[in-house]
């Protein structure tokens, strides 16, 4: 893709993960999946929205989540990650930005995920303000290596591509 004249394309990168614990739900792209453990976290601890997140707001050097929506911060306990790329989505438009697309990889033993890449995408597409066609969502295994091999934990990659004014 070529930039409108005057714009120019900006990447970021965001990554994320959680320790799962037993008795707390698992939302990923702002979908319930049925497991057994979910992440211990302050907000739905939703990594794959908070990578996306986090490459958002890296393409224009606007910090990480956690410098806007502190873990300190009572009002985002158990706040649901799709507000936050909403809120996200709000401060890159605010700046004459455009979202091109995101690229996300979530990285779990368990559950499988490729039955809820459909509605993840729309969800995400959604609270980004962008299509569906532009969110691509994948998954992979971390083959019973490590923390995350184990399944002790959960984590996602992202990368997003922006548009925006030249300065």
């Amino acid at each position: 893709m070529t930039p409108e004249a005057g714009r120019e394309l900006r990447t970021g990168i965001g990554y994320d993960a959680h320790r799962l614990a037993r008795g707390i739900p698992l939302v990923l792209g702002g979908v319930f999946l049925a497991h057994d453990r979910g992440p211990e976290a302050h907000s739905d601890g939703d990594v794959l929205a908070h990578a996306i997140g986090d490459a958002l707001l890296g393409a224009l050097a606007l910090g990480d989540l956690g410098s806007h929506f502190p873990d300190s911060d009572p009002r985002w306990r158990g706040a649901s990650s799709l507000a936050l790329l909403e809120a996200i989505a709000d401060m890159l438009r605010e700046r004459g930005a455009r979202i091109v697309n995101v690229d996300a990889t979530v990285i779990a033993e368990a559950p499988r995920i490729a039955p809820h890449v459909s509605a993840m995408r729309e969800g995400l597409g959604r609270s980004l303000g962008i299509a569906a066609d532009r969110v691509s969502v994948k998954a992979t295994t971390n083959e019973q290596l490590g923390a995350l091999g184990r399944g002790e934990g959960i984590a996602a990659l992202a990368t997003a591509v922006v548009e925006v004014k030249i300065r």
